[in-house]
């Protein structure tokens, strides 16, 4: 069930951990970009045409210009990304050695500031949180250096407290490493955690993590009807958190 007059004044958790892309910011509208100038580049380094090739497997619809909920682009982090997109290269014909050298030619990030969208008043969302004794943190498949990047320029960054990323050496959601490790560092037990997300993939590990409740989001690419078997509540967006 959706709820959009959810509020804070329904649970007490000591810490709230959220996802990013999706999350915060509208995934579709840095990720779809991205994959779509990276088929570009990756044809003319390779001169081949592979973008229906690699569209497949990392999961983009092209005809609705959307990301594939549970994809590898919805939930792999950049370096499977590049080694995925590498294997797409081969297939479509090149050598392993001339796969890595047309991909080191077309890879690029996506620019974590113009490609930010927030999906919600995120410094509000953050702020009253902070105010209401409530800690935060970042659990994200991306890595560590745009993400500070994007929560800086989002506003953020004052308020959260923990932040564990793709290039932080812990298995990737839907294992539950990322978000036990965010509970040790901020010495809060995961039976008074809260978990906000747009994916599956994020509402397993909180599970996995024992954390009891699991907020669901549809600002990302995830269905409310793939999200509720594994939440409490399903929002629109994380503005709702907070009325």
């Amino acid at each position: 069930m959706v709820e959009s007059s959810f509020s804070l004044a329904e649970f007490s958790p000591a810490l709230i951990i959220f996802d990013k892309d999706g999350t915060l910011i509208d995934f579709n509208f840095m990720w779809a970009s991205w994959v779509t100038e990276l088929s570009h580049r990756l044809v003319r380094s390779t001169n081949c045409a592979l973008a229906n090739m690699l569209y497949r497997a990392i999961g983009y619809d092209e005809a609705n210009a959307r990301v594939i909920a549970g994809s590898p682009l919805a939930a792999h982090s950049m370096a499977n990304l590049r080694e995925l997109t590498i294997r797409v290269a081969q297939d479509a014909g090149l050598s392993r050695q001339a796969a890595e050298q047309a991909v080191a030619e077309a890879w690029f990030i996506p620019d974590p500031v113009a490609m930010a969208r927030p999906v919600a008043d995120l410094p509000r969302v953050f702020s009253t949180l902070r105010a209401r004794n409530i800690l935060t943190a970042i659990a994200t498949s991306d890595d560590r250096a745009p993400t500070e990047i994007t929560l800086k320029a989002l506003g953020i960054a004052p308020y959260v407290n923990a932040l564990v990323s793709a290039d932080d050496d812990l298995p990737n959601k839907p294992a539950p490493d990322m978000l036990l490790h965010i509970c040790r560092l901020l010495d809060v037990e995961p039976s008074h955690t809260a978990m906000v997300g747009d994916s599956v993939a994020d509402m397993q590990a909180a599970e996995a993590a024992g954390i009891p409740f699991r907020i669901g989001v549809l600002s990302g690419v995830t269905s409310r009807e793939l999200l509720a078997p594994y939440v409490q509540v399903v929002l629109s967006d994380i503005g709702s958190l907070v009325g």
